[in-house]
């Protein structure tokens, strides 16, 4: 049986088990599937470990993404460009393949819920490993990106980085209300600590998308304000969950499960 891991902290709700335990089921493989928690100062050596004894593909998850990058042996051309990585494969050489597959998952679950096309202004609110891991696939799309972050020498970091793949800009976040905005996507980590973040939420009205990456049984603290603003079309971020996961699970099988199928069972 293959030996799977997911390294992060906080990691203690997350569902990506009982999302591969559903990938298991659809497809016949037989594998394990674990949650390691870790810190800035083990994550290396929990990695290493894990591989050692017959690991065969790890998810990492908030906040090591970036960290994950930095040890990985070989990348993909995605997880290069992000230079960040939350799919990790055991290759046959023995060698740690890194990619990452948060822009794809982001993007899969954006169409399927018709929250995307050519042409959108789109706000990212955060500039960590997640941020920097979508913005190049949103970019991809057509769309215009403004990003906004607490620490804006983050945010000013990532548009330096992905504006040759797109139009993209920086504004303070007391400033973010200069601009008008199809889609807003929350991905920072303030629901860790039950906070929305902190931004002139005038900018939202019935005709913003708004899209929050965390998720839970109910409304992240993000989706309660941007609903009392007048938001109508909103979404948390389980089906980025399981199309992230899937695509790892494609890396590691070559094969693409079913998402729609494990996005209800999560929603029931």
């Amino acid at each position: 049986m293959k030996k799977f891991a997911l390294f992060g902290n906080p990691i203690q709700y997350s569902k990506s088990p009982f999302v591969h335990r559903c990938f298991s089921r659809q497809t016949g493989e037989k594998y394990s599937y674990k949650k390691i928690l870790a810190t800035h100062e083990n994550f290396d050596e929990l990695v290493f470990k894990f591989f050692r004894e017959q690991g065969f593909g790890a998810n990492i998850t908030a906040p090591f993404k970036e960290m994950a990058y930095k040890i990985i042996d070989e990348k993909t051309n995605v997880a290069k460009i992000c230079k960040s990585v939350n799919t990790i494969k055991l290759m046959k050489n023995k060698k740690l393949l890194g990619d990452n597959s948060d822009g794809i998952g982001l993007i899969t679950d954006l169409k399927r819920l018709c929250f995307i096309r050519n042409g959108m202004n789109v706000l990212v609110i955060g500039a960590g490993g997640t941020a920097r891991s979508i913005v190049f696939s949103i970019l991809k799309q057509g769309c215009k990106v403004v990003i906004t972050n607490r620490t804006i020498e983050k945010a000013e970091l990532i548009a330096k980085n992905f504006r040759r793949f797109g139009e993209i800009s920086v504004l303070k976040q007391n400033y973010i209300f200069s601009k008008q905005y199809d889609l807003v996507i929350n991905a920072t980590s303030s629901e860790i600590e039950n906070k929305a973040p902190d931004i002139p939420y005038k900018i939202f009205n019935e005709n913003v998308f708004c899209y929050d990456i965390f998720y839970k049984k109910i409304d992240t603290k993000f989706l309660e304000k941007v609903k009392k603003m007048g938001v109508l079309k909103y979404s948390d971020g389980i089906g980025m969950l399981v199309s992230q996961a899937a695509f790892s699970f494609k890396l590691w099988y070559e094969y693409l499960p079913n998402i729609n199928s494990v996005i209800r069972k999560l929603r029931k």
